[in-house]
């Protein structure tokens, strides 16, 4: 659960006009866009789920293609920032939560963990955090993961990042595609994977 420590690192972040120059840097930019082909792949988004919004920057890429989007993120500032700069479409959701402890009783065909699973203190709270978002994924669904690499994260005191949160991704579910963004400083790296449900119940 992101708390103490990370949570008062979150804060401070979100006090930033553009934190992690997610709206100004190219790199960002870039990466959104990888994000938003994965996620619009496989065609029409029924039911979408965006874990993590920060200021909504991805967010409001994503939207126009969903028929209806839960965004939940841990820090009521994140939520409040994205739905200002939203103008509080009717199609969204938006819920105050933790990712370890968000339930749903709908499935979702798309599901998007980004940037999000570092936060948390380790890696047994990683795959708890994994296995719950995978109970909400629907039968065929698919689950785009982005991260920077555990490289990257660790350098920045996280106990792990890409590499290990697809590790255990792929326990269950199968890797359609994957893409490596790099920018021009070593902390741009990162990896994002478009993973599929196989046809089956997880529970």
């Amino acid at each position: 659960m992101v708390q103490g420590k990370q949570h008062q690192l979150l804060e401070r972040e979100l006090a930033a006009d553009d934190p992690w120059r997610l709206d100004g840097n190219p790199f960002e930019r870039e990466r959104h866009a990888q994000l938003l082909r994965l996620s619009v792949s496989q065609g029409l988004i029924t039911n979408a789920l965006e874990v993590g919004c920060a200021t909504g920057a991805f967010t409001e890429r994503l939207a126009p293609y969903c028929r209806q989007l839960t965004v939940i993120d841990v820090m009521p500032r994140a939520i409040a920032r994205t739905r200002g700069r939203m103008k509080e479409p009717p199609h969204i959701n938006w819920i105050v939560s933790d990712i370890q402890l968000f339930s749903s009783d709908e499935l979702f065909d798309l599901i998007v963990v980004a940037e999000v699973l570092y936060y948390l203190d380790d890696v047994a709270e990683m795959r708890a955090a994994i296995r719950n978002v995978m109970r909400l994924l629907a039968p065929g669904g698919h689950l785009i993961f982005g991260s920077a690499r555990d490289s990257v994260c660790r350098r920045w005191g996280h106990a792990a990042g890409a590499e290990t949160g697809i590790v255990i991704l792929t326990e269950t579910l199968v890797e359609v595609e994957r893409v490596q963004c790099r920018g021009e400083t070593v902390d741009e790296d990162c990896l994002l994977v478009c993973f599929r449900n196989p046809s089956r119940s997880l529970v």
